[in-house]
């Protein structure tokens, strides 16, 4: 199988690490890629949310399967060229992407699917937005309706900064504060059938202690020792079935990944938000813990035939991911500098670097191109293990003003 992964973040060198790995993928592709990603896979020079040009590349490579990796591209419509040219694709239609592309659009599907999430009110006009931060109190949670690079949205007990941030946006959801601990669940379908995959939690506040403005995600692990045994279960019969089902009852069928975060709150869970593609940085870790090739499963949801699948297989290990960020982050990162001990840190056992925002400069040197810049992963026999190899790891990282979090699974860890 000739395969083709559109992206160029930590989660799709996650995704083309697997798929390197996997038997039956002869060819591996990836555009545009990064400095990390060119290591597993041959990276092309193409716009990724140019679905044309994306169409193009496939056919001209042969692809049997194109891999959508960020959100903007689906949006887009990219993964709609690609099957009007025929072109099996896993990743879903620009209107099915709409459950992450406006949260309005999920809060109505959740409504007609009684999934259970937080009570909260669209908002366009000033009037309409202190309403509603009058109505919830606080902490306030305002969030864009739009895509925002998991940025969009604001969780404060300042009601100035709540508004603020509201009247900033076109139109923004204001919704009741969750309590309770985040989990990630991903599921992959192909708009009928619904193969969960294993929970994740990631850290979404830039410092220790979750401290710190609100980043696209600082670390992550799995499995969760303190969740509910039950919990996979529960989220596939009240949250991830029947929102697939409702999105074929209205005639936009989703096929590809399936993200739902998740608050289990003291009233049950809730569904916080959803998402249309892997997570990132849940991705890196899920995917560590995968022991079923990747490149079946994604093929047998973009072309109907998920039924046929047999159970995933999982690995006992736990996984751990530090996401190690350029200066500033999530500010404007500083770019450009030398990253250094990459080969050191992939030495540490059961450890290696995924690239997010890297690059190569003239001299063939790898550096910072972003703001989450590498994601450091390990695996080991518990969360503690994982977690000793992964800051190992990160600790042989060289790069300038670059910063990261120290307390990544630590609480999980110690109770585990």
């Amino acid at each position: 199988m000739k395969v083709l992964v559109i992206g160029g973040g930590a989660r799709e060198h996650a995704l083309c690490r697997s798929l390197s790995l996997d038997p039956d993928v002869t060819a591996l592709h990836c555009a545009p890629g990064n400095a990390g990603i060119a290591e597993v896979a041959e990276v092309h020079p193409v716009d990724a949310l140019d679905g044309v040009a994306v169409a193009e590349l496939a056919a001209s490579l042969r692809a049997d399967l194109v891999v959508v990796g960020p959100e903007a591209p689906l949006v887009a419509g990219v993964a709609d060229v690609l099957r009007e040219r025929g072109v099996p694709v896993f990743g879903p239609s620009a209107e099915a992407a709409l459950l992450e592309g406006s949260k309005a659009f999920a809060k109505d599907v959740m409504a007609s699917a009684n999934v259970p999430t937080a009570r909260s009110y669209v908002c366009t006009a000033a009037e309409e937005i202190d309403a509603a931060l009058d109505a919830f109190g606080a902490p306030y949670v305002v969030k864009d309706d739009g895509l925002a690079a998991g940025k969009g949205v604001v969780v404060t007990s300042d009601v100035v900064a709540a508004r603020e941030h509201a009247l900033a946006c076109e139109r923004v959801v204001i919704e009741e504060f969750l309590d309770g601990p985040e989990v990630s669940l991903f599921a992959i379908t192909d708009g009928e059938t619904v193969l969960p995959l294993q929970p994740a939690q990631d850290f979404k506040r830039a410092l220790d202690a979750d401290e710190g403005p609100n980043t696209g995600g600082m670390g992550a692990y799995s499995p969760l020792p303190w969740a509910d045994p039950e919990l996979v279960d529960e989220v596939l019969r009240t949250v991830l079935q029947p929102t697939v089902d409702e999105l074929r009852r209205r005639g936009t069928p989703f096929s590809g990944l399936l993200y739902a975060g998740l608050a289990i709150t003291s009233r049950g869970m809730r569904v916080i938000e959803f998402n249309a593609r892997f997570g990132d940085p849940e991705t890196q870790v899920v995917l560590a813990r995968l022991r079923t090739p990747l490149a079946s499963v994604l093929f047998n949801a973009a072309t109907g035939n998920l039924a046929a699948e047999p159970p995933l297989r999982w690995s006992d290990d736990a996984a751990v991911t530090v996401v190690i960020a350029s200066h500033n982050y999530p500010g404007t990162p500083r770019t450009g500098d030398v990253i250094e001990g990459l080969d050191s840190a992939g030495e540490v056992e059961q450890a290696y670097v995924l690239h997010a925002g890297t690059a190569h400069d003239a001299e063939g040197r790898v550096v910072s191109a972003g703001g989450r810049v590498l994601s450091v992963t390990a695996t080991g026999a518990g969360l503690e293990q994982a977690r000793t190899r992964a800051y190992e790891a990160v600790s042989r990282v060289r790069l300038d003003g670059s910063h990261h979090r120290t307390d990544i699974a630590a609480k999980a860890a110690a109770s585990a």
